[in-house]
């Protein structure tokens, strides 16, 4: 028999509404990885509740600015499967391919303020002076044409409170950084991206894989540079789960060509990846519909219960 009993919110009654996103890119097919990642997102938003009696928001967006990596159908098959397993999201859908001009716009901003500069340092040079990019270009005055563009980064945050992981501290030479926000081949980074479109969909929450916690310094100090700057923004709450890894140690992707999940029989893939995330799915579950796994795992979700790891060996 399953447990469907209305339980108290897993974080006090708020104001403001959540709003949390699952932003994959169209490289490839969903995969148990992005399973997790998409579930725990998901339930996070779903199972807060406001003072206001509000439910959080889910949201989608499509991370397809690298035109290179991207598999053709791909988006609308990420759709289709997200469905099938009873992930509804909320609003339309956002495809980051529509969305160059407001980054336009973003970027001449911080040039204005003179917050970013061009650099035509390579990955080798870089690589070959220990890995951290030292500012050779800053005062180089390159032009944009075979450059790529840095952010003047007067913040070098690299200490956050996860939801999941804790008190996060990252290399502070690393996240002091002047990086990258727009690419020398003229495509935007993903850096810069990923914060613009978070500002722009009131992103409260960001749920994710541990694979991007070194990122989520960089982003910090974005957000800071932004709204000191000229666009005020309030920084979400970020919370990382842990990755799902083989006997080898690669973490499953797209990258590595992990299997896609499978869109005809949901049930055995979300009851797997509920119990990864250590929410101990009853067993009645094994017999339910994806409607009613779904049910009961937003009332039942409860952070305190993902475990506190890196990574996880799934085999």
């Amino acid at each position: 028999m399953l447990n469907l009993h209305n339980k108290r919110p897993h974080e006090p009654n708020k104001a403001h509404q959540y709003r949390g996103r699952f932003a994959p890119s169209p490289s490839g097919l969903l995969h148990f990885g992005s399973l997790i990642a998409a579930l725990a997102s998901f339930l996070d938003a779903k199972s807060t509740i406001n003072d206001r009696g509000e439910q959080g928001k889910w949201l989608i967006r499509i991370e397809d600015i690298d035109p290179p990596r991207e598999q053709q159908g791909a988006s609308s098959a990420i759709l289709t499967t997200l469905e099938a397993f009873g992930l509804h999201w909320d609003e339309t859908e956002l495809y980051q391919s529509t969305q160059s001009q407001y980054y336009r716009e973003i970027l001449s901003n911080l040039a204005q303020q003179q917050l970013s500069y061009y650099c035509q340092c390579t990955r080798a040079q870089i690589k070959a002076i220990g890995g951290i990019y030292q500012r050779h270009c800053r005062t180089a005055n390159h032009q944009a044409l075979g450059s790529a563009l840095r952010l003047v980064n007067q913040h070098g945050l690299h200490r956050f409170n996860d939801i999941f992981q804790g008190n996060v501290v990252g290399d502070n030479a690393l996240a002091g950084e002047d990086f990258i926000i727009h690419r020398k081949d003229g495509l935007f980074a993903y850096q810069l991206a990923v914060v613009a479109d978070d500002i722009a969909q009131k992103i409260t929450h960001v749920v994710r894989g541990c694979d991007l916690l070194e990122p989520t310094a960089r982003q910090l100090t974005l957000y800071k540079t932004l709204n000191d700057s000229f666009l005020p923004c309030t920084t979400p709450q970020y919370g990382h789960i842990p990755l799902a890894i083989t006997r080898e140690g690669f973490k499953l992707s797209k990258q590595n060509k992990a299997t896609a999940i499978e869109n005809a029989k949901p049930q055995p893939a979300l009851i797997a990846a509920l119990a990864f995330l250590g929410q101990a799915p009853e067993l009645g579950l094994t017999g339910a519909s994806v409607e009613e796994i779904i049910k009961w795992a937003i009332i039942n979700w409860q952070r305190s219960r993902v475990p506190n790891k890196i990574e996880i060996n799934i085999e």
